[in-house]
């Protein structure tokens, strides 16, 4: 009777076991197409976004044809002429990363929805502008996004292509985590320099950020 009981007993953790070993294999599938296909879609609109508007690689600033002229953060008013949309919402721009394999597009205002499936500007004066602007993204902690912003180091490029395809390289020279509350590092004067700041969590805590400054080679 013991020998019946044990041997159900074994039979039902080990069929618990393989419905769970199951379960863990489909999300992790799950996962990795859900990776593949927003990588594919985020590079494919870089790529055609880059191509319709020109693709200029120099780092001279053109301040008379940035459509950012009149941008003071995120929640100002744009002029979006000629600018294309991905998954529905405005692009601002695109931006790559060699350092990550980071290649997605910007979308002109981050919110909920927004920062779901790219990254986004949250606050300044635009692309490619004089000024700080703040880009921010998620770290899902599967590669998407800002995930492997912690790898990235002081010297590392971040290419930045605008509205008006301008596409300027920014070496990066500032890494730190701070707290959601810090928004210093928002507002910082950069004396005029053309900068961007990328903002995501840290692995480890959600209520830290993970900040990189950048600064337009002249």
């Amino acid at each position: 009777m013991m020998n019946s009981r044990y041997s159900k007993f074994l039979t039902i953790l080990l069929v618990i076991v393989i419905v769970a070993i199951i379960g863990l294999l489909g999300f992790w599938a799950y996962q990795v197409y859900q990776k593949y296909n927003i990588n594919n879609d985020a590079e494919q609109a870089v790529e055609e976004f880059q191509h319709a508007s020109g693709g200029k690689t120099d780092n001279t600033i053109d301040n008379a044809t940035n459509p950012y002229n009149s941008v003071q953060s995120a929640d100002s008013n744009q002029d979006n002429s000629g600018v294309k949309t991905y998954k529905g919402f405005v692009m601002a721009g695109t931006i790559e990363i060699p350092k990550t394999g980071c290649k997605y597009p910007i979308l002109a205002e981050a919110n909920k929805k927004t920062i779901e499936v790219a990254v986004a500007i949250l606050y300044g004066p635009g692309l490619n502008r004089p000024g700080n602007t703040v880009i921010v993204g998620h770290n899902y902690r599967n590669g998407m996004f800002f995930s492997n912003n912690k790898k990235i180091t002081n010297g590392d490029k971040i290419y930045i292509t605008d509205l008006t395809g301008q596409k300027l390289t920014y070496i990066v020279y500032n890494t730190y985590e701070t707290t959601a509350e810090d928004s210093d590092y928002m507002v910082r004067d950069t004396q005029g320099a053309t900068e961007i700041s990328l903002s995501t969590c840290t692995d480890y805590d959600s209520s830290r950020r993970i900040i990189i400054w950048a600064k337009a080679e002249s």
